[in-house]
């Protein structure tokens, strides 16, 4: 691993990080597991769009596993308001509802503004299954679906059906302020940098609870649940079948598999780059945080930092798939 090492320790310096941690392992345990720059492994990140993956993704996949939702469930069935009954589950899952990508932007303190009634009244800019657009408004819709079908919050139905499980101590949405001094800032904003609540504008008006953005986390706990997806073996707590959590790794709507990223081999290649085997899957995160598992190679790499801290014009995407090539050739050895 001492290419990704010496690739990150080079951007810290040459100003393009402010820090991070990476780790990375595989079935035998970790093979790299170091901070860098202001970074320190105990450092909280906010994960951002990981969330959706990290928590939404599984406390859906549980309550399909314990009866209460199916993914051809249509969302208006959970959902008072929402008119387009022809979108399921599965579509919000795989990214395929119709839904746009986003709401247009206001700044964190927006007043009076109605996150859901806005989501409610959006919409379909495509027929359902027809294509996939990356969508936070559809995995925020999930949120909600998770929560009327279980009759709980998304934070505490997380907790409870992933967290506690895999012993992942240091994930959670809305951190007390008591952890302060170990949470990464993100983005300066009016000159006062974000820092120990949700970066996104939208969880942020949501209270700091939504499908799509809110969890904050640290590498190692992270690399807990990689390692859960890479075995996926049973775990004391968890309901959640090895046959249904296959079933989202396979692509089907472009790259797109049930929540995750996942690499076809055809088109535009993921930010782990083209170089991970068919069948690799993972996430991002707008603040400059990722997940990417391997299945073939039987490894995973997590990379958390806070490069959004730096401005949202920072370099972080065209980096990834560079560290991810590297941390390729370190599985296979060339």
């Amino acid at each position: 691993m001492d290419k990704a090492r010496e690739l990150i320790r080079s951007w810290v310096d040459g100003g393009l990080l402010p820090g991070g941690v990476l780790v990375v392992g595989g079935l035998q345990g970790e093979r790299c597991a170091e901070a860098f720059g202001s970074a320190r492994m105990d450092t909280v990140f906010d994960l951002a769009s990981l969330t959706k993956v990290v928590a939404t993704l599984p406390v859906v996949l549980s309550l399909i596993a314990a009866g209460k939702l199916s993914l051809d469930d249509p969302a208006a069935a959970f959902i008072p308001g929402f008119r387009h009954r022809q979108v399921t589950i599965r579509h919000l899952l795989s990214h395929s509802s119709g839904l746009s990508a986003d709401l247009p932007w206001q700044p964190r303190h927006a007043a009076n503004r109605d996150i859901r009634s806005e989501i409610l009244a959006q919409p379909l800019v495509f027929d359902p299954g027809s294509r996939a657009v990356y969508s936070d408004l559809g995995m925020i819709l999930l949120g909600w679906i998770a929560e009327t079908a279980a009759g709980d919050r998304l934070d505490r139905l997380a907790r409870k059906y992933v967290f506690e499980p895999l012993g992942m101590k240091d994930t959670m949405f809305r951190p007390p302020a008591s952890l302060a001094d170990r949470i990464a800032p993100t983005e300066v904003v009016d000159g006062v940098p974000v820092h120990g609540e949700v970066h996104d504008e939208k969880c942020f008006q949501l209270g700091g609870i939504c499908g799509s953005a809110g969890l904050f986390s640290t590498a190692l706990d992270v690399a807990k649940y990689a390692r859960w997806w890479l075995e996926r073996g049973p775990v004391q707590g968890m309901n959640i079948p090895p046959d249904l959590m296959e079933s989202c790794i396979r692509p089907i709507v472009g790259n797109r598999g049930l929540g995750w990223e996942v690499w076809s081999g055809n088109g535009e290649p993921p930010a782990c780059g083209e170089r991970w085997s068919i069948g690799s899957f993972g996430h991002t995160g707008f603040t400059g945080t990722s997940l990417w598992i391997d299945p073939t190679a039987r490894g995973y790499a997590v990379f958390l930092t806070n490069a959004v801290h730096f401005g949202r014009r920072n370099r972080i995407r065209e980096m990834r798939p560079a560290l991810h090539s590297v941390i390729y050739s370190s599985f296979h050895g060339d």
